[in-house]
């Protein structure tokens, strides 16, 4: 399995069957989808889709019934490549083995009405990786990367490092990363480095970079 990090909150997935492309949002480099067989969204926000890439391209997308209907707004022409899944569902996606897991974005605050949002557990060629969308929801298995989330108004530091120690993952991504800085980006792989059990590394790749 190949992990290729693009903006913010985008991955790039290279399993034995074809490409998976995970979020590619406002913040991502349309060069992500370049080759996807298929792509997978997590939820609504816009830093997690964006129609205007979708339109560009042909390849198929799997996501919650929250973005379908986004999307049928938006982009009606993109909504027909559209399959909807829903929490617990297992599926095939290019080759991939995938499981849908969880269902409520984090709290960003308790006067917002809550969104929907499901992560992805892919395995390919006996490797295992987990997208959590923007939620601390963990995958009820054991995976071998993590794609962790470390910078979001739903977020605080305490709370990324703890649900990295919960997942247990032997190798953890940063991933929704372009809310801090990079010295706030440098602090918090400091604090992941400090904190972590033995066993667990923590990395940062700019966009474009292989895991």
């Amino acid at each position: 399995m190949r992990i290729t990090k693009f903006g913010h909150a985008c991955v790039r997935v290279q399993g034995d069957g074809g490409v998976v492309v995970l979020d590619p949002g406002v913040f991502t480099d349309p060069v992500a989808l370049e080759g996807a067989d298929a792509v997978l969204i997590t939820h609504e926000h816009a830093d997690h889709v964006h129609p205007h890439h979708l339109r560009d391209s042909d390849v198929p997308i799997w996501t919650i019934a929250a973005v379908e209907r986004l999307l049928r707004e938006q982009a009606p022409e993109v909504a027909e490549r559209v399959t909807v899944v829903r929490p617990g569902d297992r599926l095939e996606v290019a080759g991939t083995a995938v499981e849908v897991v969880g269902e409520k974005h984090a709290v960003i605050h308790p006067d917002y009405d809550r969104f929907d949002n499901s992560g992805y557990v892919l395995e390919s060629g006996g490797a295992s990786v987990f997208h959590p969308g923007d939620a601390l929801t963990p995958p009820g298995r054991t995976v071998d990367v993590l794609l962790a989330p470390v910078s979001a108004p739903w977020l605080k530091v305490s709370e990324a490092i703890d649900f990295v120690r919960e997942v247990a993952a032997p190798r953890s991504l940063a991933i929704h990363d372009r809310v801090y800085s990079d010295v706030g980006l440098d602090m918090v792989a400091s604090h992941m480095a400090n904190l972590l059990p033995e066993g667990q590394a923590f990395e940062r790749r700019e966009p474009g970079q292989d895991l």
